[in-house]
């Protein structure tokens, strides 16, 4: 592949009372942590959070990418939004350092401070994200913070919302080029043979931000024409492709088309070395999908494009 082409692109106990039945669901839970067999994780981590905990979750887990060598077994904790909860998830990871022999990890974004002072009874390692950094921002900013719960997902995400669903909406209609409709619409067309990812990159981009990405496949036809097809010559600054290994793609392949022409190794090669031979004939940009996860290829997408 050629450079050109290829960007690389601490720990206070429960009062009684706070063991009535009412925290049966948290007890049963606890239970069922207990009974599992502690040989399957190194540690285990909470994400605790007022609203669905994927701020916590995406959060911690880019930091706990860094340590490889530790398995770690990971539970959210969302909607933690009143005292009782609280309290819930305190028993809960109370228990599981008990079954583990070990503290476990808690990276949490409990806005409400009465919420968050009982969560962080628990000895368990505390890391408090919103403290972390709404604290030093209100000092830089001289502003206190609201301090509501979910506010990250409400007023100004309203006209983010909106665009991300038109966009999937867009993606959608526009999978596999099943429509040629409105593809001056979109701000990416990504081409590349069946199954080296485009969908899943196509649904990504719409998701995760806004962006009205169509997705259009390479196919034989296009190969022995060696033209691209008709729908796509208008829009070829707004092309990216999209390869795969010929190994890879004929495991992907076999998963869905099992012992077919269509998932051989040998057509497989033959289509790859098409596709690629056709995108730099073309002068489209691309990447090979092999080896990048779904947030790689997207970053590079919208950073190659300036989307």
């Amino acid at each position: 592949m050629p450079a050109s082409h290829s960007p690389q692109t601490g720990s206070s106990p429960l009062p009684d009372d706070m063991r009535a039945p009412a925290l049966g669901a948290a007890q049963a839970a606890a239970a069922a942590l207990s009974a599992m067999p502690n040989s399957a994780h190194d540690r285990t981590v909470f994400y605790v959070s007022d609203g669905t905990g994927i701020t916590a979750e995406t959060f911690g887990q880019s930091l706990l990418a860094q340590f490889d060598r530790v398995k770690f077994r990971q539970v959210r904790l969302p909607f933690v939004d009143t005292l009782q909860k609280g309290h819930e998830a305190l028993y809960r990871i109370e228990q599981q350092g008990r079954s583990d022999g070990v503290r476990p990890i808690v990276f949490s974004t409990l806005v409400n401070t009465e919420i968050n002072g009982v969560v962080r009874q628990a000895n368990a390692m505390f890391l408090d994200l919103f403290a972390s950094f709404v604290e030093p921002l209100e000092k830089e900013l001289n502003v206190v913070s609201t301090h509501n719960m979910g506010r990250s997902h409400t007023l100004v995400d309203t006209e983010r919302y909106n665009q991300r669903i038109a966009a999937i909406n867009y993606s959608l209609a526009h999978d596999d080029g099943q429509s040629h409709a409105d593809l001056s619409q979109a701000q990416v067309i990504l081409v590349g043979v069946s199954r080296c990812g485009k969908t899943p990159t196509s649904l990504y981009l719409a998701m995760q931000h806004g962006i009205r990405a169509a997705n259009y496949p390479l196919i034989p036809e296009d190969f022995d024409r060696r033209k691209l097809p008709e729908a796509l010559l208008r829009f070829k600054s707004k092309l990216f492709g999209l390869t795969i290994s010929p190994d890879r793609l004929a495991e992907v392949r076999n998963e869905r088309r099992p012992n077919s022409r269509y998932a051989s190794l040998e057509n497989c090669r033959y289509e790859v070395a098409e596709a690629e031979a056709m995108m730099r004939r073309e002068g489209i940009r691309w990447l090979s999908s092999t080896t990048k996860s779904i947030e790689e290829i997207a970053t590079t997408v919208l950073q190659v494009l300036d989307l």
